[in-house]
């Protein structure tokens, strides 16, 4: 699967993906302590909805544009909401930008991002954000030598492209040795559902890696075409996860 973010940015998987992000980040800062906010796959921060590649899916026609024209939505929605109301309809924040968005004074953002393209606009879009450092390189990689944080509390992002159809396989193992690490640390990794059976492999080599705290949230909206399904797994999760968002799926999945 090629997932050129620039095809997709907003999409339905966004939707899902970045504000499950923003409420876990809104719970963390719920105490005082910094937090270490780190984006192994940042892409570039910034997209575009009126580009060649965004209008040739429309992806965010039936995703955050849908969203926000609704009179309401479930209140878990509104950390990430506020921010992508900021920009205007011709722009969708990415991590980078949703992250920058949420920091506090004493909060740091680690973003790596390895394709040039990418970074370059990156680091561009984010040339002002303050409290944060752009890394150049592999964000599996890259991901050993920041954890665990200085301050001890935090949050991963593990947002890979999945150009590469052994994607899943790195990301599993990567992950796990990651979290053996960093076992405190909330861990947050999306992953297109494109093969069911692919599927049940990796949530079964998870499963046997007897991580505790393991959280797995799925949507399906059904689509005739392209992707349909996609999932996030979560690690150290608030404890609220499952009372606050097992509704607001099945909200988003209708709307």
């Amino acid at each position: 699967m090629n997932y050129r973010h620039s095809y997709h940015a907003g999409n339905f998987a966004d939707v899902l993906k970045h504000a499950v992000l923003c409420w876990t980040v809104k719970y963390l800062q719920q105490k005082e302590a910094p937090l270490s906010l780190l984006d192994t796959h940042a892409g570039r921060g910034v997209y575009d909805l009126t580009a060649i590649e965004a209008e040739k899916t429309s992806e965010a026609k039936q995703g955050v544009l849908k969203i926000l024209k609704l009179d309401s939505v479930p209140p878990v929605f509104e950390p990430y909401l506020t921010i992508v109301r900021r920009s205007s309809a011709r722009f969708y924040p990415g991590s980078p930008v949703l992250l920058s968005g949420l920091a506090r004074a004493q909060d740091r953002i680690t973003l790596c991002e390895l394709h040039p393209e990418e970074l370059a606009e990156l680091r561009s879009n984010l040339a002002h954000a303050k409290h944060t450092t752009i890394v150049a390189g592999d964000g599996y990689q890259k991901l050993r030598a920041f954890i665990p944080p200085p301050e001890k509390r935090g949050l991963v992002l593990i947002d890979p492209p999945f150009e590469d159809p052994e994607e899943l396989t790195r990301l599993t193992k990567d992950f796990i040795a990651a979290y053996r690490k960093w076992p405190t640390g909330v861990f947050l990794l999306w992953f297109p559902i494109k093969d069911l059976a692919q599927f049940n492999r990796f949530k079964a080599e998870l499963q046997s890696s007897l991580i505790p705290k393991l959280t797995i949230l799925l949507l399906d909206v059904d689509r005739a075409e392209g992707l349909s399904a996609t999932g996030l797994l979560m690690v150290n999760a608030p404890y609220t996860l499952h009372d606050e968002w097992h509704a607001a799926i099945e909200w988003l999945r209708d709307a």
